[in-house]
């Protein structure tokens, strides 16, 4: 991930930083105090021991991940302001489409604050994909594993 952005929205790039402040000052602390403890027993072949070095390497993963995504993080304009809103579908842009169930409104995200249920849909996803680069009144086929679908694009803000 280091060599492309992740598109985030402020509110998004706030949680990870704020994931990373906890990782850093709280668990990297909570885990080299697990790691002294288990050593205190003497035996560092014990299955504490190993837990907590697993621990420290799963956390310090996070760790460099949380930075690389924070370090090449690219901000999603906030489309909810008015005038703030472009007619072409882009990610941040809120659209609203007409399927044969009815009508959906879904906000296009990058792939880390993706909620499908919540109506965040990633721009990787098929439907994310299909809707980038149109315009109201414009349909748009995508496939999914069910197979292929088709909506219309009612607005874009």
């Amino acid at each position: 991930m280091a060599s492309e952005g992740a598109y985030l929205t402020t509110a998004g790039l706030r949680e990870l930083e704020e994931e990373l402040g906890q990782l850093r000052g709280v668990r990297r602390q909570e885990v080299a105090e697990r790691i002294h403890d288990s050593k205190d027993v003497g035996d560092l072949e014990n299955a504490e021991y190993e837990e907590a070095k697993n621990e420290q390497a799963f956390v310090e993963g996070r760790i460099q991940e949380l930075e690389s995504m924070i370090a090449n993080a690219v901000i999603i304009p906030d489309h909810s302001q008015a005038g703030a809103a472009s007619d072409v579908v882009e990610v941040g842009s809120i659209v609203e489409v007409r399927s044969a169930r009815g009508k959906t409104t879904y906000t296009i995200v990058g792939s880390t604050e993706a909620s499908p249920g919540a109506g965040r849909i990633s721009n990787e996803s098929p439907l994310g994909r299909a809707l980038l680069g149109k315009k109201a009144r414009d349909t748009v086929e995508f496939k999914t594993p069910s197979g292929s679908q088709s909506m219309k694009i009612v607005s874009v803000q």
